[in-house]
């Protein structure tokens, strides 16, 4: 398959780009990367270099991508990280001619706005372009636990409250995919992902791993496979099953090589093969 991909960019690391390109070219798939920020590293690190990338210089680079015919051949949009509300035309032009091109590409919008350790991290007017603007638009939506409460006003601390919340958002979207999730009426020592269609719901647990410092992008590398396999396959439960399975296996490799950043090259044929393997259940 053909992803286009409008996320962020770091030289050192994996967030964005660095994290969802290298899976996804390890399942065999062709990434065309458009970087949204060139930062020289996460914002996790409190200080770091570059820019957020000129709303004009992606939607240049999305046109010319365009221009040599190749978004007919574009299979699936995914976004992620918009470092600036000016961003958001381009974002959502970018979807419109992929649709255009091909109207069977399916959207995945990541709406990257903070964690649970973190609060919210972006500026100012994202968080209501992903809410009233994106979201709406996309065909897969992919918050975690902090971004769900934050999108849809709600307090998530139970298995009820997260499956509404997440129909909460489904105006528009076919699914949503809910990542690390965190509730009080679950054991304390596992994580869930939880995908929510309008008529079904899929859960799916692994041991929570524990880290001095969680590895940063971790939700953009399950944005990707999740799609990924979701798109080939049609199958929600499937496609859930091999995406937890794939980043419990990297972050396993990431605690025992003592990394902070996510072990995706060293790890790489853990995350195509993992020796451990989750199965999802419908609710």
């Amino acid at each position: 398959m053909h992803f286009l991909s409008l996320q962020s960019h770091v030289a050192y690391g994996y967030v964005g780009n660095r994290a969802a390109t290298f899976p996804l070219q390890r399942l065999g798939h062709e990434v065309w990367a458009v970087n949204t920020v060139e930062f020289s590293n996460h914002t996790g690190y409190g200080a770091w270099r570059g820019r957020v990338a000129p709303a004009d210089q992606v939607g240049d680079i999305v046109h010319g991508i365009e221009a040599l015919g190749l978004l007919k051949r574009c299979d699936a949009l995914l976004t992620g990280y918009v470092g600036d509300a000016a961003l958001a035309d381009v974002v959502l032009d970018t979807a419109r001619r992929v649709r255009e091109a091909n109207p069977r590409a399916v959207w995945c919008c990541d709406p990257v706005l903070g964690d649970v350790d973190t609060g919210l991290y972006v500026r100012p007017g994202i968080d209501a372009f992903f809410r009233e603007r994106a979201i709406p638009a996309c065909d897969l939506v992919t918050p975690n636990h902090f971004e769900l409460e934050h999108l849809t006003g709600r307090t998530v601390a139970t298995l009820d409250d997260a499956l509404a919340a997440a129909r909460m958002l489904l105006a528009g979207p076919k699914l949503a995919l809910i990542t690390s999730l965190r509730r009080t009426d679950a054991p304390a020592e596992q994580v869930e992902m939880l995908a929510v269609g309008r008529e079904a719901a899929w859960r799916i647990a692994t041991p929570l791993i524990g880290f001095d410092v969680a590895p940063n992008g971790t939700g953009d590398a399950v944005a990707a496979l999740f799609s990924a396999h979701w798109i080939e396959s049609g199958d929600v439960a499937f496609a859930l099953g091999k995406a937890a399975s794939s980043i419990f296996a990297v972050l396993e490799a990431t605690r025992a090589a003592g990394e902070r950043e996510l072990q995706l090259v060293a790890a790489q044929d853990r995350l195509v093969a993992p020796p451990r393997r989750f199965v999802a259940e419908a609710l």
